[in-house]
């Protein structure tokens, strides 16, 4: 397995590109299977994830071309006939199940497998099964696997999504648009990524009503055609890499092809550490503060403080002139960085869904080992403010999120090697 050895001590200036979003191209990737001609979806980040969602589709027989050297997925969904999405790639990253909703959307029935993915916490799908079952669609489990059966229009009803999802809320939409009469949505997720859906969804035809609400109505109609649609920038990776400019001593990087909207409060909450965040258009400059103050944190559904950043906020704040505090309260079981941040010199334990920070803490280099996406990147984060030499095992989960981050990193300032294992 691939490691990082990273030189720690050393400010990051420079300008850094946002690559596209992976948590929000994997919907719309989804949703080209509902089209009856192609789809080109341009801003594609090269993410093992994006590899692994395209060879999905291909298994089911679309045609997909991605051209990695311009960021750009085609895919021609014209010849989909095998509808299962089997358990060796579901089991390997979760959106894999939003094969479900775009299968038995386009085609009336759908075996996906139960899916896998990142070892921290519950993310049990009954949301999105009694979702269509209050459509009218069929379910069925069976030896690991959801069966799903559509007839061709569907009366449609109404679901509260308890508590707000937004996965549960791509795969509602992706089975209905295509065969609900009216279905309403109520308490579905305001992210981003499902804005982008729906609006490229619209593009290629549906019928949405209040999108950007936290209710969606639904319509069906007959067909749906391929669109050429731009992906939206990714807004995790822009809020890591603001962190990695606020903790890092004399760090001032400047941020580009960024949509500040995306990111809610989070500037303001950087602000409010002492770091001088500027906001200029898709262009975003942050300035490392001579001094760090302790902001605490509660994550929530969109628009506020998003769960994937707060491991990496928590590793800034080991680095602040006081005390504080990250909960979350998202994902209650986040927190395995934690002994690992330990291990570099951190001052902070978890108590259930709340980690405490004591700061200022010195990091000094160790060997630490990642266990999924987001932990993994607040270990390369610690281990570049830290003094000596660190080691950052199973980096494939980074791959996962996260596009050539040592080669965006290391040009402003970084001294990260990679070694293939």
């Amino acid at each position: 397995m691939d490691k990082f050895i990273i030189e720690g001590g050393t400010p990051l200036v420079g300008t850094i590109a946002i690559s596209g979003s992976k948590n929000a191209a994997l919907p719309i990737i989804a949703a080209a299977l509902l089209g009856d001609s192609e789809t080109t979806i341009h801003n594609i980040p090269r993410l093992q994830d994006i590899y692994t969602f395209n060879n999905v589709l291909r298994v089911v027989g679309a045609k997909v071309d991605f051209k990695e050297e311009e960021n750009t997925v085609s895919i021609d969904p014209t010849s989909v006939s095998y509808l299962e999405a089997p358990y060796d790639l579901v089991r390997k990253m979760r959106a894999s199940f939003y094969m479900l909703g775009a299968l038995v959307g386009k085609h009336g029935e759908a075996k996906v497998s139960l899916p896998g993915g990142c070892a921290w916490g519950p993310r049990p799908v009954d949301l999105h099964l009694k979702g269509m079952e209050a459509m009218g669609i069929n379910i069925q489990l069976e030896k690991g696997y959801v069966i799903a059966k559509a007839d061709e229009t569907l009366k449609g009803g109404n679901f509260t999504l308890e508590p707000s999802s937004v996965g549960a809320t791509v795969n509602l939409l992706l089975a209905s648009v295509l065969k609900a009469e009216k279905f309403v949505i109520k308490n579905a997720a305001k992210e981003p990524d499902v804005v982008q859906l729906c609006n490229v969804l619209v593009k290629m035809g549906a019928d949405i009503e209040g999108i950007g609400t936290s209710k969606l109505t639904i319509r069906k109609v007959e067909a749906l055609n391929g669109v050429k649609i731009s992906n939206d920038p990714d807004r995790i990776e822009l809020g890591t890499y603001m962190v990695a400019g606020a903790m890092i001593p004399g760090s001032d990087l400047t941020l580009t092809g960024c949509n500040p909207e995306h990111l809610g409060n989070f500037p303001e909450l950087l602000r409010k550490t002492g770091t001088k965040v500027d906001v200029n258009g898709t262009v975003i400059k942050v300035k490392a503060p001579e001094k760090l103050k302790p902001v605490s944190i509660k994550t929530d559904i969109y628009p506020g403080f998003p769960t994937d950043l707060q491991a990496q906020w928590a590793t800034m704040l080991t680095q602040a002139e006081g005390d504080s505090k990250v909960t979350d309260t998202v994902y209650f079981d986040r927190f395995s960085y934690v002994p690992e941040l330990v291990r570099l010199g951190a001052h902070m334990h978890n108590e259930k869904n709340t980690v405490h920070i004591k700061g200022k803490a010195p990091l000094t280099g160790a060997s630490v080992m990642s266990t999924d996406l987001r932990a993994s990147v607040s270990l390369v984060l610690a281990a570049m403010a830290a003094e000596n030499t660190s080691e950052v095992l199973r980096v494939y989960h980074l791959d996962r999120g996260y596009e050539s981050l040592e080669n965006k990193l290391n040009p402003v300032g970084a001294k990260i090697s990679r070694v293939v294992g």
